[in-house]
């Protein structure tokens, strides 16, 4: 097993991981002391499993995202992207951004020390981390968790389950039930709106949509989005409003999961979708601690430890005290703006000097 130490290390290389390398070598850190661990190095979960799925973000702030790290070198790239023609004030599918931030990714691997390799534990002893992934074991001084979210699932045994992936892709989900099927969709969320959509769409005849609440729609206001991070938008929120808080197609039943029609319409599902939200991928683990708890104000887990990303969100209040979880590829580079000063601080801060004045 080698065994490298580096001053950062980097773990997860979705968005989150690509704008903390990125905005750490913007900050003045040597790209060769900082390490990156990641098995495929593919844009994470985003690149990997989600690209066919409709986002809810305008283009302008992708490319706002792209462009506000200099180490992305995004001006430079040799050709241009789709994204770059679209309109700036329209959504896109995922697989938009997923092709530039790939190049950007092959871009800084060049720069910084890769590792393609699961990161599984880590333990802190004589102030740096030790890292023990699958095939591998390095240490750092400092570590930022970008590790991502894997999607909340249900256990029905006697219901064959769709993943969540594939029913966001059109043209897998197509081979993944047949047109007499009667399938079971649960949840109200954005991604379970677009399930809903497709299955529609690829001439469903049957369909149950489980949910607990009314759906909640993202107003854009004059300065601000009132229920920016869990409202829908884009074209859900269109197809949502048309269908299902208006006329519901034919091929649709939504059933209350507190309703006493439930167990019944749960009885005749074969097939199900769990669109139910997402958490925090497990791995790694703290040896020396319980669980992974965070401050959601400024992704301080532990010394020398940070948490960043959709696993690790940021906590704000909108102007009329509602508070939100900010989620998306513009606030977490935002965010990181604002929070890596905070992270360089709490790193080097020097207690001795403390000592001494006292």
């Amino acid at each position: 097993m080698t065994s490298k130490s580096f001053d950062w290390m980097v773990i997860g290389a979705g968005p989150a991981g690509i704008a903390a390398v990125g905005k750490l070598i913007d900050s003045g850190v040597s790209a060769k002391s900082i390490g990156w661990m990641d098995p495929y190095f593919q844009v994470g979960d985003l690149g990997r499993k989600w690209y066919k799925v409709s986002s809810n973000t305008e283009v302008d702030l992708f490319l706002k995202f792209l462009l506000d790290c200099e180490a992305f070198r995004y001006n430079e790239r040799p050709k241009s992207f789709p994204i770059d023609k679209l309109p700036p004030k329209d959504t896109c599918q995922l697989q938009n951004i997923a092709e530039p931030l790939q190049w950007v990714t092959d871009h800084l691997i060049k720069k910084v020390n890769p590792i393609e390799d699961k990161a599984l534990s880590l333990s802190l002893k004589d102030n740096r981390w030790e890292i023990k992934a699958e095939n591998s074991k390095c240490f750092a001084k400092n570590v930022i968790l970008a590790n991502g979210c894997a999607e909340k699932r249900l256990t029905y045994p006697d219901i064959e389950e769709i993943p969540i992936d594939v029913a966001l892709n059109p043209e897998k989900l197509q081979k993944a039930f047949n047109p007499d099927d009667t399938i079971g969709v649960f949840g109200a969320s954005h991604s379970a709106v677009i399930v809903l959509q497709n299955l529609e769409k690829l001439k469903a005849k049957n369909i149950i949509n489980f949910y607990r609440a009314p759906h909640v729609y993202a107003v854009q206001l004059d300065t601000w989005t009132l229920f920016d991070n869990t409202g829908l938008k884009g074209a859900a929120a269109i197809w949502a409003k048309k269908n299902l808080d208006g006329e519901l197609p034919k091929s649709i039943k939504r059933t209350l999961t507190s309703d006493q029609s439930y167990e019944k319409d749960l009885s005749v599902c074969n097939k199900a979708v769990y669109a139910i939200g997402f958490e925090r991928h497990q791995a790694p683990v703290l040896e020396q601690f319980e669980k992974i708890t965070y401050n959601d104000k400024t992704g301080i887990i532990a010394p020398g430890l940070f948490g960043f990303g959709i696993a690790f969100p940021q906590a704000q209040y909108d102007p009329l005290m509602n508070l939100e979880h900010r989620v998306g590829l513009w606030k977490f580079m935002d965010y990181l703006n604002t929070i890596l000063p905070i992270w360089f601080q709490y790193a080097n801060q020097d207690f001795s000097k403390e000592v001494k004045k006292k």
